[in-house]
């Protein structure tokens, strides 16, 4: 093949990866975010913006929704107030445009996206299938999302990112995460790596596997809505991801344990998709 016609392949296949996690209105979101003038709530050399560049968000974001499901009040809240099911790109998009505008947005906008979310939950309250009540502004359910969100995309990055962070680097990323957190309700949010895995074996007592959170992990794994050619590389990228969970988070949702297939062969594929991911995505870059 050609050297012209495998660029062309490669911003072929950046634009549909760019249009599947951005939505149609990617493209005019993105110029605004990093071409409107102004100051940015963490600047250029900040550990969030190169976690949150790096195709490793791929993986780490299927991840987090796998773990984020074992807190049945917070997957009750998804379950019931959620399209995940029937427009799961759209809700893949709403949150990467999230991602992108507090990482790389305007101060301004960064703040109307932070209150556009804290509105959305105040409108999302229930009862959980347990009988318990929920409330999505409840500061506890916000951290649980939170912790779930940061530990996966720090994981993913570590293992998967172009340039892992070293120990400065990781406990700057959580510091800066919890800036955006604490705006969004969270209470005193985790600001260190160590803090970060404190707070998450607390919550350890409160999780479980819930009938909604296996519906969602096999979604989420085996039946996304994708195009046959696209199959493959996710199922590459869900092996990967599940292979991120801590062996205790992988029963509740009925999911496998394969240590030695995990180290060497789910790695290898899953270090070659971001590899191919973030080649493709620079052609669309800037």
């Amino acid at each position: 093949m050609a050297l012209y016609d495998l660029g062309a392949v490669r911003t072929r296949m950046g634009s549909a990866l760019f249009g599947m996690v951005a939505g149609p209105e990617g493209p005019e979101n993105r110029a605004r975010i990093h071409e409107t003038p102004g100051p940015r709530w963490f600047a250029d050399d900040r550990p969030i913006r190169q976690v949150h560049a790096d195709a490793s968000m791929f993986v780490g974001g299927l991840r987090a929704l796998l773990l984020q499901s074992l807190h049945p009040l917070a997957m009750a809240g998804v379950a019931e107030h959620s399209d995940y099911r029937g427009d799961p790109w759209g809700r893949l998009a709403r949150t990467s445009t999230f991602l992108a505008v507090t990482t790389f947005g305007p101060a301004d906008d960064a703040q109307r996206a932070v209150d556009k979310v804290r509105g959305i939950h105040r409108r999302v309250r229930g009862v959980a299938p347990d009988g318990r009540p929920y409330e999505a502004t409840d500061p506890h359910l916000l951290e649980w999302v939170h912790i779930a969100e940061v530990d996966s995309f720090l994981r993913a990055h570590q293992l998967y990112g172009s340039a892992p962070l070293d120990q400065a680097g990781r406990d700057g990323y959580v510091a800066d995460t919890a800036e955006v957190a604490a705006k969004l309700g969270v209470i005193d949010p985790p600001r260190t790596e160590a803090e970060l895995a404190e707070r998450l074996s607390s919550y350890r007592p409160e999780l479980a596997g819930t009938a909604a959170a296996r519906d969602a992990a096999r979604f989420l794994l085996l039946t996304p809505p994708l195009p046959i050619l696209a199959r493959a590389p996710y199922a590459a990228l869900a092996a990967a991801a599940v292979s991120m969970l801590p062996r205790w988070a992988r029963g509740p949702l009925w999911l496998p344990y394969f240590p030695p297939a995990e180290a060497t062969v789910v790695r290898s594929a899953g270090h070659v998709l971001v590899g191919g991911i973030r080649w493709a995505m620079a052609a669309n870059a800037g």
